[in-house]
Parts: C-alpha cells; sequence; structure tokens
C-alpha cells in the first residue's frame, strides 16, 4: 500500500497500474500532475499479513492541489496472488 502511495507522489502510473487487480483496474491509469502528495497517515489494519491472502489498509493520504491542503481518507481491500499484492478497490464508506 505504501508503495502505491509513492507511485502517486512520484506519477508513476505505470506501477499503479501494474499493482491494481486485474479484475478491478480500469484500461488507463492516469495521475493528476495538480496534486502534490504530502503525507501518509496508516490508520488501521486487518489481516494483510505473511499467511493471509486478503487484506484492508484504512488511511489518510495528505495532498495539495491548487493551493489548498486536503486529504483522502479510504479503506482498500488488497489480494495477493502468486506472491504480490494487488489493489482491489475501495470500501464504501457507509459499510
Amino acid at each position: 500500500m505504501r508503495s502505491r502511495y509513492s507511485a502517486f507522489a512520484y506519477g508513476d502510473a505505470k506501477y499503479l497500474f501494474r499493482t491494481w487487480h486485474p479484475r478491478t483496474r480500469p484500461p488507463d491509469v492516469t495521475v493528476d500532475p495538480g496534486i502534490t502528495w504530502t503525507g501518509l497517515e496508516v490508520v488501521d489494519t486487518v489481516a494483510g499479513g505473511p499467511d493471509d491472502d486478503r487484506g484492508e489498509v484504512e488511511f489518510n493520504a495528505l495532498f495539495e492541489s491548487g493551493g489548498r491542503a486536503d486529504s483522502l481518507h479510504e479503506r482498500s481491500r488488497f489480494e495477493r496472488r502468486a506472491g504480490r499484492w494487488f489493489y482491489l478497490d475501495a470500501v464504501p464508506e457507509d459499510l
């Protein structure tokens, strides 16, 4: 999950595409050059250990856009395939 945050921060859309689960990823992944990512706070994790095939990470990603500071709060689901973790999707806020 942290590596995906870094990919957003560095604008590495190819890495984001490669680490997005094939079942849920869009045909193209783009990174907004007008956003500067400024920090990551991991709030909670569920599973996702060495013996797990699924995991969740709740986080706040801090960013600036148009001179204004803001944050993105999400609980992301990940799935391990062939030993590698892939971003699956975001848990809807109301669940």
